[in-house]
C-alpha cells in the first residue's frame, strides 16, 4: 500500500484527494498548520476517521522531513498554499508559504528520495496574465502575486530536476468548484450553488469565459501524476471545459429551478487569457473522465442540500 503524504489537507483540494486516495486504497496523511476539519468532513462525512492528521507546516523543513519519516511517506501531494486575495494583502508571507513552502517540500523529497516515488504539486492557471496566448510552455507573465509564486514554484521544480535529478509534476487546474469551495477569488460559483441550495440570491462578482473543474476530478489528475512515475519536471494546464459566466448560471438554475434570477453576475473576466492551449496531460499522464458543469453544479447543488437535510 503506498502512503500519500497530503499537504493543505485541511482545504479544498486537499479534502477530495484524501477522499479520492481512500477510494484508491492508499494510505493518508494530511498535514496542515491549521485545526478546522470542517472541509474534510462536508467530503468525506464518515471515512475523516481514516486519514490521519498531523500538524505540518511547509515553511519548517525539519518538520516537513520528519513526517516523511515518521509515516514512512512514499509519495507526495503538495497543495499547501495562500491563494490570491492573502497573497495580494500580504506579499511576504505569500511568498514564504507558497515559494519557500514549495521548495521546502522539493527538499525534503530529494533528501528521502530512496523512498518517496512521486511528487506533485499545484501550481495554477495564475501562472499566466491577460496578455498571455496560454501555451503550455510559453513565459507568461503573471497579473498577481499568487501567479507569480507558482511561476517561480515551476521553475524550482525545474532547477531540482536539472541539478538533482528531482522527478515531479505540476499541475495548474483554472476555476475548481464542489463542495469544500469556500475561499479564493474563483470560489464564487460554488458559493452560487451553495446560495441554491438553501434558496438565498447570489452575486458572482466577475464574469467573462473560464474552465471549470469538478474538484473530485482535479484531485483524480493529482492521485494519477503521484503514481505515474514520470521523469523530468513536467508541468500540465489540466484540460476542462471553456463556459461564459451564462451557462454557470444557467447550470445552477436547471439544478435549482427555484434560484432562477437569483444568480448575477458582472460581467468582468479574470485576468487570465481567454484561450488556452490543448494540454497534453491526456497523452502523457492519464485520460480521465472530466464532469460536465451541468453534471458538476446539480451534484454539487444536491451534496449541499443533502448536508443541510435534518437527519
Amino acid at each position: 500500500m503506498e502512503r500519500f503524504l497530503v499537504t493543505g489537507a485541511l482545504g479544498c483540494l486537499g479534502a477530495w484527494t484524501a477522499l479520492r486516495l481512500l477510494d484508491g486504497g492508499h494510505g493518508v496523511v494530511g498535514a496542515d498548520v491549521g485545526a478546522d476539519t470542517g472541509r474534510l468532513r462536508l467530503v468525506l462525512g464518515g471515512r475523516l476517521e481514516e486519514v490521519t492528521l498531523a500538524h505540518g507546516d511547509v515553511t519548517d523543513l525539519p518538520a516537513l522531513v520528519r513526517l516523511l519519516d515518521e509515516h514512512e511517506i512514499t509519495r507526495v501531494v503538495h497543495l499547501a498554499a495562500l491563494q490570491v486575495p492573502f497573497c495580494r494583502e500580504h506579499p511576504p508571507h505569500g511568498a514564504a508559504v507558497n515559494v519557500v513552502g514549495t521548495v521546502n517540500v522539493l527538499e525534503a523529497v530529494r533528501r528521502r528520495r530512496d523512498r518517496v516515488r512521486g511528487l506533485v504539486y499545484a501550481s495554477s492557471i495564475a501562472v499566466y496574465g491577460p496578455e498571455d496566448a496560454g501555451g503550455e510552455h510559453e513565459r507568461s507573465r503573471p497579473d498577481t502575486h499568487y501567479g507569480v509564486t507558482k511561476v517561480a514554484n515551476e521553475a524550482s521544480a525545474r532547477i531540482y530536476w536539472q541539478d538533482e535529478g528531482l522527478a515531479s509534476v505540476g499541475l495548474r487546474p483554472h476555476t475548481v468548484y464542489g463542495a469544500g469551495r469556500d475561499q479564493g477569488v474563483t470560489s464564487a460559483p460554488t458559493q452560487a450553488m451553495l446560495a441554491a441550495a438553501r434558496g438565498e440570491p447570489f452575486h458572482i462578482p466577475w464574469g467573462g469565459h473560464s474552465r471549470y473543474h469538478h474538484a473530485r476530478d482535479v484531485a483524480d489528475a493529482f492521485v494519477a501524476a503521484a503514481l505515474a512515475g514520470l521523469d523530468g519536471a513536467r508541468v500540465y494546464t489540466l484540460p476542462a471545459e471553456r463556459l461564459h459566466m451564462r451557462d454557470v448560471v444557467a447550470a445552477i438554475e436547471a439544478a435549482a429551478p427555484a434560484s432562477a434570477g437569483a444568480i448575477t453576475f458582472d460581467d468582468v473576466p479574470l485576468p487570465f487569457p481567454d484561450e488556452l492551449e490543448a494540454g497534453t496531460f491526456a497523452d502523457e499522464v492519464a485520460a480521465l473522465d472530466w464532469t460536465p458543469l451541468a453534471d458538476g453544479a446539480r451534484e454539487t447543488i444536491e451534496h449541499f442540500r443533502r448536508i443541510a437535510a435534518p437527519a
